[in-house]
């Protein structure tokens, strides 16, 4: 059988027609730049941004104007004494008028303050659930890549062994036609013929199902592609080291204490319904009048006003009551995603350990197989050795290549996979060649607009 140098996952790999050799950075590049759920919750990070000028218009002036206009009748009837004719009156006016009103909040219990540390709470925490996105979907493009580089190499090796075992029948038929094997052998090869086109058929279907996760994740027909390295250096070289960067540095364990800092900035806007609430209300107001003859009147005025509130039905507090409620739950949900992430980093680890042990198996194992299929065919030559003897060492070759192949494509996986795990498989850290993504370019261009309906893009 022809050997194929499998050192890398890439050797078998047929390239897809028309087109372009292709690297994992390249295909993690695109999936960064395109991947149409990113760029969902990139725009929920944007519309999230939105909180904080909202909640700083508490600190600036409401004003509103008005104006009237309309017909006024009048019709009244008086007496002189109780046995009268009454005397009527009619006519009609036209009144009309314009103002203006405006109202600076002073004082509302600090509500507005909290309103926007809340808002930029919330905003911090949206960007670290971008940051988990993020990585999910650059461990899934891996993941993608990867598994397709594996199952093209599998569909070739599938491929080779048929032919070999196309050869390995006609062989055996002379030697039938020449009276050296029975007809037993000839039925062994041609029943491990079939059961090889079988298997050719399972792994062009494998093949062709990692094509189409590849388009979905990735966003784009697939290449040549190209072998892909491990990651090790950019994680921490042993296991005490990334559970502690994983505590401190995770996205989840981010955004989950993001999530308790607006819980407990929740708590003291809900305890701000009960402190007094000071305003500063001005108004200018102009009216007219005309009927036979014309009045017209100005009016202007400035009030402060001091509101307490004593009893409201007592929704205030059971608000108060909830929100501290909230806030120990999400305490608790800190304390779990610490603990899930400590949980998949030792699982990261120990996966990654399996298989870089799994390679050096397989290596070892690809290697006998070689050695003993080679004996074997010797052995067979002088009579020593059956057919099936043969059939099954080739089996066994095919079955060791395959197995090194998946090992290789494990390793390469579960380095991507520890690297998420410790919250560090960023495109900035593994180095991609794509530009990233700044959440605090449209925070900045939207957090002190005070008038306008457009976006930042221009929508």
């Amino acid at each position: 059988m022809a050997r194929c140098a499998i050192a890398a996952i890439a050797c078998a790999v047929m390239p897809f027609a028309g087109a372009a050799a292709e690297t994992l950075e390249a295909a993690l590049a695109h999936a960064y730049s395109n991947n149409p759920q990113l760029n969902a919750q990139r725009a929920l990070v944007r519309s999230t941004d939105e909180g904080v000028p909202q909640a700083l218009s508490g600190y600036r002036p409401k004003i509103s104007a008005t104006a009237s206009i309309g017909e006024q009748h009048l019709e009244t009837s008086t007496r002189a004494n109780r046995n009268a004719t009454p005397t009527q009156q009619f006519g009609s006016t036209m009144p009309s008028g314009y103002g203006l009103t405006g109202t600076q909040t002073l004082f509302n219990g600090f509500q507005t303050a909290n309103r926007t540390r809340q808002a930029e709470g919330q905003v911090f925490a949206a960007r670290e659930t971008l940051r988990t996105l993020e990585q999910t979907v650059l461990l899934n493009a891996a993941t993608a890549y990867m598994s397709l580089l594996r199952d093209t190499a599998i569909f070739d090796l599938q491929k080779r062994n048929v032919e070999v075992l196309q050869e390995q029948l006609r062989q055996t038929r002379d030697r039938f036609n020449v009276g050296e094997v029975t007809r037993t052998d000839v039925a062994q090869s041609e029943s491990r013929l079939a059961a090889g086109r079988s298997q050719v058929l399972s792994a062009e279907a494998n093949y062709k199902t990692s094509g189409a996760v590849y388009r979905q994740v990735i966003g784009m027909q697939p290449g040549k592609l190209t072998p892909a390295t491990p990651v090790d250096r950019f994680s921490p070289h042993d296991l005490n080291a990334a559970v502690a960067l994983g505590g401190a540095q995770h996205p989840n364990v981010a955004t989950a204490q993001y999530n308790v800092d607006v819980a407990q900035l929740q708590v003291k806007v809900a305890e701000g319904a009960l402190y007094p609430t000071l305003s500063l209300q001005g108004s200018v107001q102009k009216n007219y009048e005309s009927s036979l003859t014309s009045a017209e009147s100005f009016s202007a005025s400035i009030l402060g006003q001091l509101s307490v509130p004593l009893y409201q039905g007592g929704a205030e507090y059971s608000s108060i009551r909830q929100a501290k409620e909230t806030l120990g739950q999400k305490r608790l949900d800190l304390d779990t995603a610490r603990d899930q992430t400590r949980q998949t980093i030792v699982q990261s680890w120990g996966q990654l350990e399996a298989a870089k042990g799994n390679i050096e198996a397989t290596q070892a194992q690809v290697q006998a197989a070689e050695i003993a299929l080679n004996g074997v065919r010797e052995e067979a030559r002088v009579g020593q050795r059956t057919t099936l003897d043969v059939l099954n060492a080739q089996q066994e070759l095919v079955n060791a290549r395959v197995a090194l192949v998946t090992a290789q494509r494990d390793r390469v996986v579960a380095s991507y996979t520890l690297l998420a795990s410790v919250g560090r498989l960023s495109p900035g850290i593994i180095g991609l060649p794509v530009a990233i993504y700044d959440a605090q370019v449209h925070y900045h261009q939207v957090r002190d607009v005070w008038t306008g309906v457009r976006t930042p893009d221009g929508r």
